[in-house]
């Protein structure tokens, strides 16, 4: 059900002309809860391919919008033979260019946890909705349901409607929609109204009710979900101790598994895979994390996500066939170049990923899966105040000193948990 921090109103659903009264004096049938839209710029490259050579000719903006309703239960002996529910945009030289009628026409995929993007545009999608998660498992197609037919596409006025001609299928009470809008280039906030209309069986027959009047939104554009150009980035690396003492059999083995162990702890983390690009490195893995995460809650659920997946792949395993790993994590201003990630973290991250106390740790400490060493900065602004594990207790100070590399910087270390 959608929750009273993201409802947007209720109104009661009731015949054409009617006011007023319950369900048995033909008055009022039924109820709905509209939730507030969640609106978010799509940039015009991480569009679908047409309307990305649609753009190149448009003036504006593209913004994404994801609408969610929930229909009341009926009483026995009624139920809900369709469904509509309708947009109406104020700004008339806006339209939508998109309707998905279901998380497979948007690029969404079910993941084991979470609802995870297939597309550019859903995974702005995916990280727009990071506090709304269940709207996206709304769109998940449904067995035995009616699918969702769009109206009103390149307009104003557009929306999905639900029915059952034969009267069979009991339609979903819970319901989410997803649109891409065109709009003008100053747009900062999206209004218009909505509007829901129904037909219920009753007694054999077809009883229609609906909205005496619409609910109207008012909702600001929030961040892109997936930024660029230069900004401050989490940058994690990771490398598989013994690599270079395996055959080859062993070794396409452990790429295999490095490449699938960090993609699940990034997902875990609410990270989808289709906002990052890690750089394979053989035997390690370089991953720049997206602006605007929350590195409070990220870091820890990464770290907890690490423990759990490598205890898994080695639990049995001969003590020379474990992957056992060193990871990293450093901050700072970089962005993507031709080649590669400017900027100092990157390299910094590495030389503190290869430096002599994550080795010696590692070496120290056989029943360990993994090390970690962060730099002072993320100790303090991260670890310190987190409230999830690893705490600061778990950590001892380091000095990486490369003097060859003409790089000094403290630190903190930590050993996984066995």
């Amino acid at each position: 059900m959608i929750t009273d921090e993201d409802l947007l109103a209720y109104r009661d659903l009731t015949p054409p002309g009617e006011r007023g009264g319950t369900a048995g004096e033909g008055g009022v049938t039924s109820g709905v809860r509209c939730g507030r839209p969640l609106l978010y710029p799509v940039p015009a490259e991480d569009l679908p391919l047409p309307l990305r050579r649609r753009a190149q000719a448009f003036d504006g903006r593209y913004v994404g919008a994801l609408f969610a309703y929930d229909l009341d239960e009926l009483p026995p002996g009624r139920r809900y033979l369709s469904a509509r529910f309708d947009v109406t945009l104020d700004e008339r030289s806006a339209r939508a260019v998109h309707l998905a009628v279901d998380g497979d026409d948007l690029g969404l995929v079910s993941g084991p946890t979470a609802m995870e993007p297939a597309s550019a545009t859903a995974a702005h999608t995916v990280a727009a909705a990071r506090k709304r998660s269940t709207w996206l498992r709304r769109l998940t197609g449904r067995s035995g349901t009616p699918r969702a037919w769009p109206t009103g596409v390149q307009s104003p006025d557009f929306g999905w409607a639900y029915d059952d001609p034969a009267g069979d299928l009991l339609l979903p009470r819970a319901y989410a929609m997803h649109a891409l809008l065109e709009v003008p280039a100053a747009t900062i906030r999206v209004t218009g109204r909505l509007g829901v209309r129904v037909d219920i069986g009753v007694r054999g027959g077809r009883q229609p009710a609906g909205m005496s009047e619409s609910v109207r939104f008012d909702e600001p554009l929030t961040a892109a979900g997936v930024p660029r150009g230069a900004a401050v980035r989490l940058c994690m690396a990771a490398d598989v101790s013994g690599y270079s003492r395996r055959g080859n059999d062993a070794t396409e083995r452990i790429q295999r598994d490095l490449v699938a162990t960090l993609a699940r702890c990034r997902r875990a983390a609410g990270i989808p895979d289709t906002v990052v690009t890690p750089q394979p490195q053989g035997d390690g893995q370089f991953t720049v994390l997206p602006v605007g995460i929350d590195e409070s809650a990220v870091i820890p659920a990464l770290l907890h996500e690490l423990h759990r997946a490598l205890g898994e792949l080695n639990d049995g395993a001969d003590p020379a066939d474990r992957m056992r790993l060193r990871v990293a994590f450093h901050r700072g201003l970089i962005k993507e170049g031709d080649n590669g990630w400017i900027g100092a973290a990157p390299i910094a991250v590495h030389r503190f990923l290869d430096s002599p106390p994550l080795r010696r740790a590692l070496a120290d400490h056989d029943e360990a899966d993994f090390v970690l060493g962060v730099p002072d900065v993320l100790f303090r602004d991260v670890i310190v105040p987190a409230a999830a594990p690893p705490r600061p207790e778990d950590f001892v100070p380091m000095v990486v000193d490369l003097p060859e590399k003409g790089f000094v910087e403290h630190g903190w270390l930590h050993v996984g948990p066995a």
